[in-house]
């Protein structure tokens, strides 16, 4: 019966999204004022150079924009996660139109303790320290610093520098990682008989080029050592309990969304081609990954997002740790805590937003003792209605509408930015069980 429920219930949205777009458009069309812009003045970035800011606008001194641009360009600054406040305010000063930015900066060093409770099991409880540097020089760089015990300890460390070469928009990532993560494929399971640990040692590079506003593509280097206690064919990919897998991998991304911690309108669509193993030890795999989301307005308010992702495997042996999952990173909905595993996966979800409270900020630099860079957000709540669908596939299995699990309810979106996002839920799935969901970060 409740399967008759969601895939009426889904297509509704989509239905929803694609019906009033064209109508939300021409709406705020007749609202837009075009002016020229003649001088552009930035302020408040004591530690951010011009640059980065400068970086992310889409127009220059000479364009003509209007309040919808600038809107737009708004949010674009504040994706950068570098600043708790963002204005763009035009002003005629004698006969020249002033577009002034004025930004406020978010404390940029952060030591963070964490306490991780994963796969919502207690005996599964994670421990640790967190330690950002963002903005380092202020230039959008960021240092991270990752130590956690307990359940699944692992250690990393990253550099991140967007501008490695600014003239060529050339960017890099580079960072090195230890984890002893226990197994989390059924499968596996079966074949050893219980539940064990891999050690994981990784090296990984990644050089980007920056094509235009809206397009990057990536080339990603790695290394890892995955180290097994035991020897098991498809537990490991090589004929060794020890597999060694270097990796070439090409990434493209187009990104026109407005406010990427939390869009509303825009599209974001990245494939990620990976060649893993490189016929080091017989290991010679390859994995897809597609992700196609539009963010639309649709009428007043109420704006709608839809979602496809799939990732794919090819080649050779796979191993199960390389497996598609569902239940841990990729969740559906209605079954959140399910655990699926396979070759391939496939998500579709649709989502419906309204704002409760629509955005405003928050300073509380009047509290003594902390920073005052600490003390102002971005707040938000917003009411959602949502249905997803998912499943994966092993090798040769048929796939088929049956074979999809799905999910729909409601619930509502708690933003505290740029520092946090979190999500309370109520799902229903397509047998009509009912489950609870305390999500961090947004849906997609």
């Amino acid at each position: 019966m409740h399967k008759k429920i969601f895939w009426p219930f889904l297509i509704f949205i989509i239905q929803t999204l694609a019906g009033y777009a064209q109508t939300a458009d021409s709406v705020k069309a007749s609202e837009i004022y075009n002016f020229k812009v003649d001088s552009i003045k930035i302020s408040g970035n004591n530690t951010t150079k011009d640059f980065v800011i400068e970086r992310e606008i889409t127009f220059k001194e000479g364009d003509t924009v209007n309040s919808k641009v600038l809107e737009f360009n708004k949010e674009r600054i504040y994706s950068l996660g570098i600043f708790s406040k963002v204005e763009l305010e035009l002003k005629e000063v004698g006969n020249k139109n002033f577009i002034f930015i004025e930004v406020k900066e978010i404390w940029y060093i952060y030591p963070i303790p964490f306490l991780t409770i994963k796969d919502n099991d207690w005996n599964k409880v994670s421990y640790g320290l967190n330690i950002f540097l963002q903005n380092f020089r202020g230039r959008n760089e960021k240092i991270r610093a990752h130590a956690a015990f307990g359940f699944d300890p692992n250690y990393a460390f990253s550099y991140y520098n967007p501008y490695l070469n600014y003239e060529n928009e050339i960017s890099i990532i580079a960072g090195v990682s230890y984890s002893k993560v226990q197994n989390k494929s059924n499968i596996a399971k079966y074949l050893y008989g219980g539940d064990f640990d891999q050690k994981v040692y990784g090296m990984d590079l990644t050089l980007g080029k920056r094509l235009n506003l809206y397009q990057n593509v990536f080339l990603n280097l790695g290394y890892k050592v995955i180290e097994t206690p035991f020897y098991k064919s498809g537990i490991s990919a090589s004929d060794n309990r020890i597999d060694h897998l270097p990796s070439v991998g090409f990434t493209y991304i187009y990104d026109t969304r407005d406010l990427r911690q939390f869009a509303r309108s825009g599209f974001y669509f990245s494939a990620d081609y990976s060649f893993k193993g490189l016929g080091v030890n017989d290991i010679k795999y390859e994995v897809l990954n597609l992700d196609f989301r539009k963010y639309q307005m649709l009428f007043g308010e109420l704006s709608g997002k839809l979602r496809a992702n799939g990732r794919f495997t090819f080649g050779g042996l796979v191993p199960y740790y390389d497996y598609s999952y569902f239940g841990y990173g990729e969740r559906i909905r209605g079954y959140y805590k399910t655990e699926l595993e396979g070759r391939n996966s496939y998500l579709l979800s649709a989502e419906l937003d309204y704002p409760l409270v629509d955005y405003f900020n928050v300073d509380l630099t009047f509290i003594p003792v902390l920073p005052k860079e600490m003390l102002t957000y971005r707040v938000g709540i917003y009411a959602e209605l949502f249905a997803d669908a998912g499943t994966t596939q092993l090798k040769d299995q048929p796939l088929g509408i049956k074979s999809f699990y799905s999910g729909y309810g409601g619930g509502v979106t708690f933003l505290i930015l740029p520092y946090s996002v979190f999500r309370v839920e109520y799902a229903i799935n397509d047998l009509g069980k009912k489950q609870w969901i305390f999500g961090i970060g947004t849906s997609f």
